[in-house]
């Protein structure tokens, strides 16, 4: 598209980062490459979170040659900081929030600003292409797991769908006044801090659209192991953290794995002492084992790779198990109050405990 335009623009493109030294070049590179909306300029933050690798110092070698990529730090850590920090130092009408574990296509900017203005939506993102996040079989092992709806559920910028309206959209493409009616990204929230803000925009009237013409090449953990781990440390316990911090943001597909994990635990301690027990989690267990084969068979086929059909059986077991036992686990941590979230002050003046935005913005 042509890049001259008699009524010029910026666009905002902040990129959240911590030890991304295996992805951050290529990452920046893809972003450079972006084709430009016609009268559009872009810049490129890159919020540092204190990186004990070379990612700062490939950062800055990019910067160097390419004056529209700035550095920035992130003293904070987390992603919620990053984006926060980013927004404030931005200059730009719109803002893109990219992750530095993926690439884009040159399309990507151009995609997510005409589907903006095509439909108005405050928010607009599109789907994952995951690819494996290290070469042996483990990676594989992640990718076939976090691209069947049996593994994720109803992830729909995972698994493909179509363009609808939807409750959240990988990173997302934001009117600037968005930030300006509702606030910044929940600094309490370490995980799920993007779907929190993704509701927030749905509560109070707005709309977020996910097209799978935009794509982004994801890079998912490098082992079985990795992906297991952070589940049940990371993303598990922050789904029952969300609910505590913003009850609007609760998601049914989000409490099946707990709901799972429950019943198996109770399952197995209780089916001895009665049949009555016995027989209905026999029953469940055996037709989630049949879903289970079918779905690792229909992968094995996808991927042309037979092991799956033996392995993804237990994986999905697995991952369903562990992420479940880790929002168990955020649950017992808010019914104690020690999670962690319950220790930190609300995250601007006037958020209060139970809603992360000022409540004169939904009025």
């Amino acid at each position: 598209m042509s890049k001259t335009s008699p009524h010029p623009f910026l666009i905002s493109i902040i990129i959240p980062c911590r030890n991304e030294e295996h992805y951050i070049e290529k990452c920046l590179q893809s972003v450079l490459a972006f084709s430009r909306p016609d009268g559009a300029d872009f810049e490129v933050l890159v919020m540092d979170g204190r990186s004990s690798d070379r990612t700062r110092e490939i950062t800055a070698a990019v910067a160097a040659r390419d004056s529209r990529v700035r550095l920035l730090d992130n003293p904070g850590v987390i992603q919620s900081t990053a984006v926060n920090l980013g927004v404030r130092a931005s200059r730009g009408k719109w803002i893109m929030r990219l992750d530095a574990h993926a690439e884009y296509p040159s399309n990507y900017l151009v995609l997510c600003h005409e589907t903006a203005l095509r439909s108005g939506a405050d928010n607009a993102g599109g789907i994952f292409i995951t690819q494996p996040g290290g070469t042996g079989y483990s990676a594989q092992l992640v990718q076939a797991l976090t691209t069947h709806k049996f593994g994720v559920g109803d992830s729909g910028f995972r698994t493909g769908a179509k363009e609808d309206w939807a409750d959240t959209v990988p990173y997302g493409y934001f009117r600037r006044d968005v930030f300006d009616r509702l606030g910044w990204l929940d600094e309490r929230l370490v995980r799920a801090q993007d779907y929190e803000f993704n509701r927030r925009i749905i509560a109070a009237g707005g709309k977020i659209l996910r097209s799978p013409h935009i794509q982004i090449t994801y890079y998912n953990q490098p082992t079985i192991g990795h992906f297991l781990r952070k589940q049940i440390a990371k993303e598990a316990p922050y789904n029952a953290y969300l609910w505590y911090l913003a009850p609007y943001a609760f998601a049914p597909r989000h409490a099946i794995t707990a709901v799972f994990a429950a019943g198996v635990l109770g399952g197995m301690l209780l089916s001895p002492f009665t049949r009555w027990i016995a027989w209905p989690f026999f029953g469940v267990m055996s037709l989630y084992a049949l879903l289970a084969i079918l779905s690792g068979l229909q992968q094995a086929v996808k991927y042309r790779q037979p092991l799956h059909a033996l392995l993804l059986p237990f994986c999905f077991f697995l991952y369903h198990f562990i992420h479940g036992l880790g929002v168990l686990i955020g649950l017992v941590r808010l019914l104690f109050r020690t999670a962690p979230v319950q220790k930190t002050r609300e995250p601007w003046p006037g958020a209060g405990r139970l809603r992360a935005w000022p409540l004169e913005a939904v009025k």
